[in-house]
């Protein structure tokens, strides 16, 4: 491939044992739609998430680049937030394609930036993800609203299936502006689409406020990286990330785009985000929004945890755990679900009015109140599964139901936050329930774990 020749080592071994496909089978898919998956991660710097054991395996992120790699494989150095650097793979043909595939690399997961200017994504992202029970046609409708907000700022959405249950839309934007810039142009972004559709999405960061499908601005962070377009998911049916047409998205499914069904699509169609690169847009009109938010008193949403705190950020703690001299957003009650009722503080600019806090929790039992003591949260959550996979924890919330079939009936499902966190260099499972529409007197009590994973033993 590309003039050179790529070894592929233990090519028989099964990477997804419902299907029975393996790490051949990946590796020719990829060649298959080669032009399509380099268009999503030609000239950008590459995480590897590597899937040594198959799909069903725990993965493992990889930032810096091998130390034994051919001599034709690009690398370029990237800093972290932390203030870390690192050589990255960058791709740029098939054959460092496969090369990047041979490794465990089941999805690609590409910065969105090009190698030669590391400080100015060229795309804006818009990650559709659905809180658990929310179906397909709410995340269409979603995706609609986000096409014409878009539109309406001036840029051109190309949408796609993640691979799992959502939708990404990609715009590619001209390349000037700083990560904090598209950031705060895709938080601006994402609470105009809940304000247009305040019943069916949420820019709320925080698990425990989300309804519906959560607009995730914060992949537009620095470090943040999304699988890319083509891409085959580690999910049992070997789903893979499809490009759409806006014409076909409501009447598709993310299930039927498999790495079987996608070669048969690819040569029918090719590569239907061909044209993305044509369209770079610029940032400032939802800039302007941004402005006017913040000149609204609007505080900047909350960013991912292993971030410095940023300026113009409000307290990085969850609302249910808030002290008395935590600001809460303008709009923000504290009592749970106030976010989501169509019109309700909101001025006519489609910003929200201030309201005063909610009265704090009282200490908990045993507990100070004051700077180290904790707090007991204003929102009855439990804590039901740690556990290295996502199917592992899921598993124990089944058991959790099996033991409370009283309970889980007044449970939305907005209440159920399954939570994937990073360990050292891999990630797991975390689900906590929140009992806040139980009965006060029927709520159960915090158990013990029947799955209690510990990310951190054995260095994970």
């Amino acid at each position: 491939m590309a003039g050179r020749t790529v070894a592929v080592s233990n090519p028989d071994k099964v990477y997804f044992p419902q299907t029975g496909h393996t790490k051949l089978d990946v590796i020719r898919y990829y060649l298959t739609v080669a032009e399509g998956a380099l268009r999503g991660v030609a000239g950008r710097p590459m995480v590897l998430k590597r899937f040594v054991h198959g799909a069903a395996g725990e993965a493992f992120f990889q930032k810096r680049a091998p130390s034994a790699r051919p001599d034709w494989i690009e690398t370029v150095e990237l800093s972290f937030p932390s203030g870390r650097t690192a050589e990255e793979i960058v791709v740029r043909d098939a054959a460092q394609l496969v090369w990047v595939a041979n490794l465990g690399c089941i999805d690609l997961n590409p910065h969105p930036v090009r190698a030669d200017n590391l400080d100015h994504p060229d795309e804006l992202r818009v990650d559709l993800d659905p809180v658990p029970g929310v179906g397909w046609p709410q995340i269409v409708a979603v995706a609609l609203v986000a096409r014409d907000v878009l539109a309406d700022f001036g840029l051109t959405g190309w949408p796609k299936t993640s691979g799992s249950r959502g939708i990404h839309i990609y715009c590619r934007i001209e390349p000037r502006w700083t990560f904090t810039e598209v950031r705060g142009a895709a938080v601006a972004l994402a609470r105009e689409i809940e304000r247009r559709a305040p019943d069916l999405a949420t820019a709320r960061w925080w698990k425990e406020e989300r309804h519906g499908v959560f607009v995730d601005y914060n992949q537009n962070a620095k470090d943040r990286t999304i699988a890319s377009a083509y891409s085959v998911r580690p999910t049992p049916d070997a789903r893979v990330s499809a490009p759409l047409t806006w014409d076909e998205l409501a009447d598709c499914r993310p299930e039927a785009f498999t790495i079987d069904t996608m070669p048969v699509r690819y040569a029918a169609v090719g590569d239907l985000s061909g044209g993305i690169d044509d369209q770079a847009g610029s940032l400032e009109p939802l800039l302007k929004l941004a402005a006017d938010h913040e000149a609204a008193g609007l505080p900047d949403a909350p960013w991912p945890p292993h971030f410095d705190k940023q300026a113009g950020e409000q307290p990085r703690v969850q609302p249910s755990k808030r002290r008395p001299s935590t600001p809460r957003q303008p709009g923000d009650t504290g009592q749970p679900g106030s976010a989501r009722q169509p019109g309700s503080g909101r001025q006519a600019s489609g910003t929200r009015e201030p309201t005063a806090p909610s009265a704090p929790a009282p200490p908990a039992p045993g507990k100070a109140s004051g700077a180290t003591g904790r707090r007991k949260s204003t929102m009855p959550l439990i804590e039901v599964a740690r556990a290295a996979s996502q199917g592992e924890a899921m598993l124990g919330l089944d058991r959790w139901k099996e033991r409370h079939g009283d309970v889980w009936p007044y449970l939305e499902p907005s209440d159920v936050l399954v939570d994937s966190m990073r360990g050292r260099s891999s990630t797991w499972t975390r689900i906590r329930l929140n009992l806040r529409n139980v009965p006060a007197g029927q709520r159960p009590a915090q158990e013990a774990l029947d799955v209690d994973y510990n990310p951190w033993a054995g260095g994970g």
